[in-house]
């Protein structure tokens, strides 16, 4: 993706940044109930890599599967490229673990900017510790073999009801998880720098005292004059 736009994204919210998905008429981003396995303090970032899961199967999912050096979680972990992040379609199940802390570890190693499942993570607690962004609905045990069969890499897939097609840009922070679209990614991007500048601009007005209204959103023209002097003075 373009550096430029992932470094911009780095710094703001998914709240800005489903705004602007919602401005341009996109309601369903947000990737629903899931939730940072361990708060980073930073952005996730990256484009989409896809795995999808399905029912499982009894007579096609037993141990002997994990002896198969292409089953398609296994293969997910060792081919999503760098810097891109694993989004996994768990069928909101999390029954059954969509990965643990071994895989998940070998996926920071490769240099993984991150991983969203709508399912759950076996040691979750160890993830947490990790330095790569994690984000799942709640903490699960049994191998995914149970419940899911991994199927299909790379393909579009729905997470937690959001809709997520390969090289669309995943953005995570503090409190959830946003796609969009690839061909929005470097506007939005843009467009939600200058929102992120306004909404510090009016924290300190409201921590000042002054009302939200016409301030937040920006109703009355009088505020603008201020904003600017305030951008000036700040660098923003």
């Amino acid at each position: 993706m373009n550096e430029d736009t992932r470094e911009k994204l780095m710094g703001v919210s998914v709240a800005t940044l489903a705004t602007a998905l919602y401005k341009r008429g996109l309601r369903n981003q947000v990737i629903q109930d899931v939730h940072p396995v361990g708060a980073k303090g930073r952005n996730m970032v990256g484009p989409a890599f896809t795995l999808r899961y399905m029912p499982a199967r009894e007579d096609r999912n037993q141990l002997s599967e994990f002896r198969n050096p292409d089953h398609p979680q296994r293969k997910a972990i060792e081919t999503c490229p760098p810097g891109h992040v694993l989004v996994m379609d768990s069928r909101k199940d999390a029954r059954a673990a969509s990965a643990g802390d071994i895989l998940i570890t070998r996926l920071m190693v490769r240099g993984g900017a991150g991983v969203v499942t709508d399912g759950g993570f076996r040691d979750a607690a160890t993830i947490a510790d990790l330095d790569i962004p994690a984000y799942h609905h709640r903490p699960s045990s049994p191998t995914n073999l149970t419940i899911n069969e991994a199927i299909e890499i790379n393909g579009p897939i729905g997470c937690g009801d959001a809709p997520v097609f390969p090289g669309d840009v995943i953005v995570g922070d503090d409190d959830c998880v946003i796609v969009i679209p690839a061909h929005l990614a470097d506007e939005v991007a843009r467009e939600a720098v200058e929102m992120s500048a306004y909404e510090d601009f009016v924290v300190e007005q409201v921590k000042a005292g002054a009302t939200i209204i016409g301030l937040y959103p920006r109703t009355k023209d009088e505020h603008l004059a201020t904003f600017n002097a305030w951008r000036e003075k700040t660098g923003r």
